[in-house]
């Protein structure tokens, strides 16, 4: 069994991914195998409505996003985190969002995994952006676990996320929750 942690940052190695990897760290000790997927420096462009996906595999944009795709379709799991800019998710991880939901959404692809979003903020903003990804898990019917409180965590300049206690051991139980969730569905 596989895990992918998509990081929606355009920032590479900040608060965002320290948080996902953080989360697979936990699990991988569930005995998964697991995949950091970082956007930071890739060209990923937003859905232009062509409809391309709706009768083919695939997209008709070329950038860097069919890789990445294709790791999520292997993937039993998925997490998806985003910094909060401007009380919402990046523009990075939206793009990347509405082009892997059509992509899968013709076949079903994502049906039956399991994951979840991860959220990182300065200091607002937090609520709106989880609810926002998680509609995206939902309409995917990809079974989202609980942790132990919102998969939110407090970090502005790069590292301060490892001082909120807190929302590392949300992210650890959230992953904990991932892993152990699919495996009972595998058994």
């Amino acid at each position: 069994m596989k895990a992918i942690g998509i990081v929606g940052s355009p920032r590479k190695g900040g608060n965002t991914e320290i948080l996902t990897a953080h989360c697979l760290k936990a699990i991988a000790e569930e005995g998964l195998e697991t995949d950091l997927a970082p956007l930071a420096g890739l060209d990923i462009k937003g859905c232009n409505d062509c409809k391309y996906c709706f009768e083919n595999d695939g997209c008709n944009i070329e950038d860097d996003l069919q890789p990445i795709f294709a790791r999520m379709m292997e993937a039993d799991a998925i997490i998806v985190s985003s910094p909060v800019y401007y009380s919402s998710s990046t523009s990075l991880v939206k793009g990347f969002l509405e082009r892997a939901g059509y992509m899968a959404r013709r076949t079903r692809g994502f049906s039956g995994k399991v994951g979840g979003p991860l959220v990182v903020a300065r200091r607002g903003g937090q609520d709106f952006t989880f609810a926002e990804l998680l509609f995206w898990f939902h309409i995917n019917q990809i079974i989202n676990p609980g942790s132990t409180y919102w998969n939110m965590a407090f970090g502005r300049e790069k590292g301060e996320v490892n001082q909120d206690e807190e929302g590392l051991n949300t992210a650890w139980n959230f992953g904990k929750n991932v892993a152990n969730l699919l495996k009972k569905l595998k058994a």
